[in-house]
């Protein structure tokens, strides 16, 4: 990961911690993610995974769209070369926001590229619990466990499900999957 942008989300999460007047203690406890851990990231000295990060957010309230849109002026246009883009430095996968930053949708739209063989998961959380989803897979093969039920995507399938009941994304290819993941903050 870029130095410049580990430093941009150590300084994003401990904004967002303080404005909530929360202690690293009590983002950890809330996070599950360790006092130390949430203390060296927040001074760029750990890079998180996307799991770490998730988990982080969503005790902040927020989806990774949201942790990662540019505060600024709020456009309902996102040009590409515009949309934050984000690689997982366990796995490798690259996320791309690609929902317009600022506008008042509880929707998040992400372009995810998968390395073949990669594998991530998401433990439960009960910060997540009101949030849905939709993955979407364009190119490559995808598994994706949730509530101990095992998907295999194709090309164009869509899988719905809650984000909060914790889930594992998983390429069993030998090329990348390149989804789409549509992710509803507000729940049903």
């Amino acid at each position: 990961m870029e130095p410049e942008l580990e430093q941009a989300i150590g300084i994003r999460i401990r904004t967002l911690r303080q404005e909530k007047a929360l202690t690293l203690d009590d983002l950890a406890a809330a996070s599950g993610v360790s006092r130390a851990m949430i203390s060296r990231i927040e001074r760029a000295e750990a890079s998180p995974t996307a799991s770490l990060l998730a988990r982080i957010c969503a005790a902040l309230g927020l989806s990774l769209s949201a942790f990662f849109a540019e505060k600024g002026q709020a456009s309902p246009l996102a040009r590409r070369q515009e949309q934050q883009v984000w690689r997982d430095p366990e796995t490798g996968y690259m996320r791309r926001s690609v929902s317009p930053p600022g506008t008042a949708s509880d929707v998040d739209i992400v372009e995810v590229e998968f390395p073949p063989g990669a594998r991530v998961s998401f433990p439960p959380h009960a910060s997540a619990h009101s949030m849905t989803q939709h993955i979407w897979l364009f190119d490559g093969e995808l598994e994706m466990t949730a509530a101990e039920i095992v998907y295999r995507l194709r090309p164009g399938d869509c899988l719905f499900m809650p984000v909060g009941e914790g889930h594992v994304f998983q390429n069993p290819g030998n090329a990348p999957a390149r989804y789409c993941v549509v992710l509803d903050r507000g729940g049903r």
